[in-house]
């Protein structure tokens, strides 16, 4: 049995920095790569403040899950990743107001450095 897969691709977010696509459609399924909050016009960091990273980042995954046919409700599943474990809060109120009354099964992981001196990424499985 085969399995059709979907490029997903959109100017809104940023171009992918390494060999890998924004997302993957197969089966119903969408597999959102990780954002980190590069401008898509740029390419660069939008900022050092923590806040509008975590804001970008999340705009950045929206405008791929726009592209791949789905809205924020489809997000079954997300993944982030935190340079500093003790923004968790922060974050929750940026993240809680990003999806609204939606709440996706979700984890937060610390980690020590993320591409391009970025402090978030955010990755996530919707389904269509």
């Amino acid at each position: 049995m085969s399995v059709d897969v979907e490029i997903v691709h959109t100017d809104a977010a940023p171009r992918a920095i390494g060999p890998y696509s924004q997302a993957l459609a197969a089966g119903g399924v969408v597999f959102l790569s990780g954002q980190i909050p590069l401008d898509p016009a740029t390419g660069e960091l939008v900022s050092q403040e923590f806040s509008r990273q975590a804001e970008q980042a999340l705009a950045n995954l929206g405008a791929v899950l726009a592209a791949a046919g789905c809205q924020r409700a489809n997000v079954a599943k997300v993944t982030v990743y935190l340079t500093e474990i003790a923004r968790f809060a922060e974050f929750n109120r940026i993240y809680a107001d990003f999806f609204g009354s939606h709440r996706p099964a979700r984890a937060v992981v610390g980690v020590a450095a993320l591409p391009r001196g970025a402090q978030v990424e955010v990755e996530a499985l919707a389904v269509r």
